[in-house]
């Protein structure tokens, strides 16, 4: 089955003649066991509402199908998806090799969570080669953690290579894959043991719940995860797990529109003489291109552009000219985002040394000509303000 088809397919396990088309929301807290057998096994079914329902279920059921792997267990937020990612494989004294692009709450909680239980984090360079990586390991490494593109530099890393080197050294490679939303990127397929999205942004595509997905490659990891979703308390809201669930019936159409509008806003802001460098995986001219176009199958719409050095009055104007382009934390949704990032301070294993101010974008789905009006005003602004 097509990843088309599995997106509308899937998870609608429909057991009466007469049925709507999504499955309901189902909130519940205690479900009863008609039966003392029932009760005996509901262990392997659905039995308390944290362990999740069948809303959940269904999410569940779509997410494992779309990224290709065992199961899936779901967390109320991306980052909680990246710590129990994590937690799930390490103990005290056990080591952790992070990429140092990856998102930053991800960096802190191995600086300042499980630092304080004796787990050690070494960051390497999101560029390394399989050699490079495996000269990094250890005995007591347990995770390579890996995010492709990263979240603010959109480096593209070789997970072929990478998951060779963690399972020579007996670690598991795990993966943040928010920026391809389990649709342009199979992370399981070229080696990964975890693949991991902030669910909040594509998945979900309408800017309103969060929302983060685990999924395992085999038996043996999707029960680790499980055992440290149950005894971290983690849980879901139906509500939310329907949202995302709606929001994935339409991801590849959706997905189709980020690209293109993506793709173009790129290319012309290449052209301006305001920017040095964009930052989109998708060009000949980024570094990563190679990778990106040996292992994805398609492009999003979230972007990064390095202007060439300005005052800070320039780039306050450019940024209050918007009219279109929201200042915003998140992206995946409808709308389209820009945000001045600062990727030289989360960085210590590959200094970012580019002078000039990080521009992250996210292309929504106005009109692609409304947007570079907006980018014109914006420069304009920026011109008058210099």
């Amino acid at each position: 089955m097509k990843d088309n088809t599995k997106l509308v397919a899937a998870g609608r396990p429909h057991k009466r003649p007469l049925h709507p088309v999504n499955p309901p929301v189902e909130r519940a807290s205690t479900y009863l066991f008609p039966t003392y057998d029932d009760y005996l096994d509901g262990a392997k079914n659905i039995a308390y509402g944290r362990l999740g329902g069948p809303t959940h279920r269904a999410l569940e059921e779509t997410v494992t199908a779309l990224e290709g792997g065992y199961e899936t267990r779901l967390a109320p937020s991306g980052l909680q998806a990246c710590t129990m990612g994590v937690l799930a494989f390490v103990g005290a004294g056990d080591h952790v090799l992070m990429t140092d692009s990856a998102y930053d709450p991800t960096r802190k909680f191995c600086q300042n969570f499980l630092g304080r239980f004796e787990v050690e984090t070494t960051y390497y360079d999101p560029r390394a080669t399989g050699d490079e990586l495996a000269a990094l390991m250890r005995p007591n490494t347990r995770v390579v953690f890996a995010e492709s593109p990263g979240s603010l530099t959109f480096e593209v890393q070789d997970l072929p290579a990478l998951a060779a080197a963690a399972h020579a050294g007996g670690a598991r490679l795990v993966v943040d894959n928010t920026w391809s939303a389990g649709y342009y990127l199979k992370p399981i397929a070229l080696g990964a043991d975890v693949s991991i999205q902030a669910a909040t942004k594509y998945l979900v595509g309408h800017a309103d719940c969060l929302l983060g997905t685990i999924t395992a490659a085999d038996e043996k990891t999707a029960n680790l995860i499980y055992r440290a979703a149950l005894q971290l308390g983690s849980n879901v809201s139906a509500d939310d797990a329907y949202l995302a669930l709606r929001g994935m019936r339409t991801l590849a159409a959706r997905l189709e529109r980020h690209q293109q509008t993506g793709l173009e806003l790129a290319k012309f802001l290449r052209k301006r003489g305001e920017v040095e460098t964009v930052l989109h995986p998708a060009l000949k001219s980024c570094p990563g291109h190679a990778i990106w176009k040996r292992d994805f199958t398609g492009a999003t719409g979230l972007f990064g552009v390095v202007l060439k050095p300005v005052e800070t009055p320039a780039l306050k104007a450019f940024f209050n000219a918007f009219k279109h382009f929201g200042m915003g934390f998140s992206w995946g949704g409808y709308e389209s985002l820009c945000l001045h990032v600062h990727p030289a301070k989360n960085r210590s294993a590959a200094a970012w040394t580019a002078p000039g101010p990080v521009l992250r974008f996210h292309a929504g789905l106005e009109d692609i000509e409304d947007l570079k009006v907006d980018l014109e005003r914006a420069f304009h602004a920026m011109a008058a303000h210099a």
